[in-house]
């Protein structure tokens, strides 16, 4: 499971000079060390860097060269935090920093609430464009950005070093901009499970569109219609085209739903040709709705796509909050997945009883079992029928709990997640 605190910390690999990077402890940075940055916010954050100098004989721009020269060692962004290792003169490189006031809890919460309530300022934070929107918000402003470093320059910053992990910053921030919303205190995964609850909130209190007067044709006269003889069938194809284009028209059923529609439509007749049965079809109305629900992690966030959301949950019976939490569980493990989010049920003795002590010998804390349910503080873990432990994650103070992670047949790996580098 990926927790608050692992998701506020990323690290990316250092860059010799004119070289790409790798991916190694972190994240590949993918471009050169010092490019000059590209997008009009990495230039942003470049003039905040300037603002920082307080003697105009010092510019930061002279920072450029060691970056450019593959001089600054990998880069850890944490809330508030830039830290990388800067080679100097010396032998030993110097430890340097930049830092940034991250956002107390409630003017995140603000911030959340504008973007679910503007999906179209959201879309382009999702194709890792910085919206210009939040770039007044996010980006530093004078005097908030400030440089330290173990050399002997720093007592008039920035020094060289701090300038040169500056334009190195510059560069993540144009491949990236959730790093700077991790500087601001937030990492990616937990942004985007907190506004897919609040979208799905948003969606739940939107005005239902008009269901448009469509003809239909009852199925049994459809049935008493002559049976014409079938023709010769088709290879099977190798893979499930793509839909048709629908015209705009505005008493059609909306285009997003039906392009959704028609290619797992066509995925599924795919499998049907080539094997002969269909996979889905022991799925419930419900389950098929959280399936075409869960098709995409980002599903409900953004305008188009929460109209068809706000449908299959109006469809259902359900509200959109509900839809949101099991299309989370059904990408966590499927239908069983989905059924330890909404079945409690009463486990036999054995793994059950034998997980609280290996919880609490792994320093996890002391677990308070209910059912097949072990929750402690924040945290929780189900027991499914399948024998393996469902690792879900709710707010201090909220009984508001949400899927997170893999399951496993251990409690542990559950609750924290695979092993790196193993798979386990």
């Amino acid at each position: 499971m990926i927790t608050a605190r692992d998701d506020r910390r990323r690290t990316f690999d250092s860059v010799p000079a004119g070289g790409t990077a790798g991916t190694g402890a972190g994240e590949a940075a993918g471009e050169a060390a010092g490019a000059a940055a590209t997008t009009w916010w990495g230039r942003a954050w470049v003039s905040a860097l300037e603002r920082l100098a307080r003697d105009s004989a010092r510019p930061p721009a002279r920072g450029h060269g060691p970056a450019e020269a593959g001089r600054v060692d990998a880069v850890t962004v944490t809330p508030g935090r830039i830290v990388a290792y800067v080679r100097g003169s010396r032998p030993r490189p110097y430890r340097t920093e930049l830092a940034l006031t991250p956002f107390p809890d409630a003017e995140w919460d603000d911030l959340l609430e504008t973007l679910a309530g503007d999906p179209a300022a959201l879309a382009p934070l999702l194709e890792r464009e910085l919206p210009r929107s939040l770039a007044d918000l996010l980006l530093p402003v004078p005097g908030e950005l400030l440089a330290r470093c173990s050399c002997p320059d720093a007592d008039r910053p920035p020094c060289e070093h701090a300038a040169a992990l500056g334009h190195r910053a510059a560069r993540l921030l144009d491949q990236d901009p959730f790093v700077l919303l991790l500087l601001r205190g937030r990492g990616e995964r937990e942004l985007l499970d907190a506004l897919t609850r609040r979208s799905a909130a948003h969606a739940a209190r939107e005005q239902p569109e008009r269901t448009p007067d469509l003809p239909t044709v009852a199925a049994g006269a459809a049935l008493a219609r002559p049976v014409l003889p079938l023709p010769v069938p088709r290879p099977v194809p190798g893979a499930a085209g793509l839909p048709p284009g629908y015209p705009a028209d505005p008493g059609a059923p909306d285009p997003l739903a039906l392009d959704q529609l028609a290619t797992d439509a066509a995925a599924r007749a795919l499998a049907l040709l080539g094997t002969g049965a269909d996979p889905l079809a022991g799925l419930t109305l419900w389950q098929d709705a959280v399936r075409l629900a869960s098709a995409h992690a980002t599903a409900g966030l953004t305008g188009t796509a929460r109209t068809l959301y706000r449908d299959l949950a109006r469809a259902t019976g359900r509200t959109p909050t509900d839809l949101a939490r099991a299309a989370a569980a059904w990408r966590q493990g499927g239908p069983a997945a989905l059924a330890a989010l909404e079945e409690p049920w009463d486990p036999p003795a054995g793994p059950f009883d034998r997980a609280r002590p290996a919880l609490l010998a792994a320093g996890e804390g002391a677990f308070r079992p209910d059912r097949n349910r072990l929750t402690f503080a924040t945290l929780q873990l189900r027991l499914g029928r399948d024998s393996l432990w469902y690792a879900y994650e709710s707010r201090p103070g909220d009984d508001d709990w949400w899927p997170r992670g893999r399951p496993s047949p251990d409690p542990v790996v559950a609750l924290r997640g695979p092993v790196p580098g193993t798979g386990i």
